[in-house]
């Protein structure tokens, strides 16, 4: 396909999925959009939610209407790596009688995963997924398995459930593209969704892309052209979170303990390219990366013990860095 076909292809594609998708999911438009870009960009999602506000039911659906092969992965303290990556097991031959070890893959072989409540298992378990999210690939029994493409990892985690958690560490949580937040629907939105789940539903789904097309759309994704200012203004907005850098203004080096690394300005580069697409245009701009900053950056920035006992979170550190380094951009163009 050329890259005209493909760039028609996205920029319908967010309208043909939300018609699927409001078949069974009752609004949430926000979170799908970033899914969206996300899955574009080739990045994972930390979706942070609540209980009962349809994680699943959104990450299964998605798979469906894109053909992709789903598996869930329901995270529990007794889970082992093995239950994630696969196992040798004994077969044995019917002919020679010989034995041999075959290994059986499992559940990360497939394109999207959910891996759901992804912080109830300890971190030995929690890492041989993170593993195969940054290599692409994983190790049994001295052999390397190549994880089929794309590879999609959607983890969830309850905010208000801390008895019998393991919190994923700062440099794991950094291979997340977005951390997403799921909030309770609208009032109209929650008439809707006890209407049409307390009765019978036939809906049929249609898929919309296949992994084929969604292959070629995240090729065209890197290979979107983007303007000199809208990168400088990534890069400040990442090194102006740090408070040992001179962009830093005196708010940051009051509140905020680390910033976000290098991999937070690919993200916003990639998340706006993907934006951009998605929208309808060729190339990014400065709102784009605004647009994705929130997910890009919430779980990049820890504040120190200042900002927690003045009820300043992360959210409030961005809104500050956003204001202050768009002036800061205008003042020097």
């Amino acid at each position: 396909m050329t890259d005209k076909e493909i760039f028609e292809i996205i920029s319908g594609i967010e309208n043909s999925i939300n018609s699927e998708l409001s078949k069974v999911i009752v609004g949430q438009k926000d979170v799908i959009e970033k899914i969206l870009i996300a899955l574009l960009s080739g990045g994972h999602v930390l979706i942070i939610g609540v209980p009962g506000l349809a994680k699943t039911l959104l990450v299964k659906t998605l798979a469906s209407i894109l053909d992709l092969k789903f598996s869930r992965i329901q995270f529990t303290p007794d889970l082992m790596p093995s239950d994630i990556i696969g196992t040798d097991i004994i077969e044995e031959d019917p002919q020679t009688g010989k034995r041999r070890f075959k290994f059986v893959k499992g559940p990360v072989f497939a394109n999207m995963i959910l891996a759901d409540e992804i912080n109830r298992t300890p971190p030995k378990t929690q890492s041989a997924l993170l593993e195969a999210m940054q290599e692409l690939r994983v190790t049994a029994g001295g052999t390397t398995y190549e994880l089929d493409k794309p590879f999609f990892v959607l983890a969830t985690q309850n905010p208000i459930e801390q008895e019998g958690t393991y919190p994923l560490p700062e440099a794991q949580l950094d291979r997340f593209m977005f951390n997403v937040m799921i909030d309770y629907p609208a009032y109209d939105e929650e008439i809707e969704i006890v209407r049409t789940t307390t009765a019978i539903s036939e809906e049929k789904l249609n898929k919309v892309l296949s992994k084929r097309e969604l292959l070629e759309a995240q090729n065209l994704v890197r290979r979107v052209p983007v303007a000199e200012n809208v990168i400088e203004f990534a890069v400040r907005l990442a090194r102006a979170s740090r408070p040992q850098d001179k962009l830093a203004k005196d708010f940051v080096k009051e509140y905020v303990h680390y910033g976000a690394g290098p991999r937070a300005s690919q993200y916003l580069i990639l998340g706006a390219k993907a934006r951009a697409l998605l929208k309808g245009r060729p190339t990014p701009s400065i709102e784009d990366v605004e647009a994705v900053a929130f997910p890009v950056l919430r779980h990049r920035i820890l504040v120190n013990f200042n900002a927690e006992a003045e009820g300043i979170a992360s959210e409030d550190v961005i809104k500050h860095l956003l204001d202050e380094v768009k002036v800061s951009t205008e003042e020097s163009i």
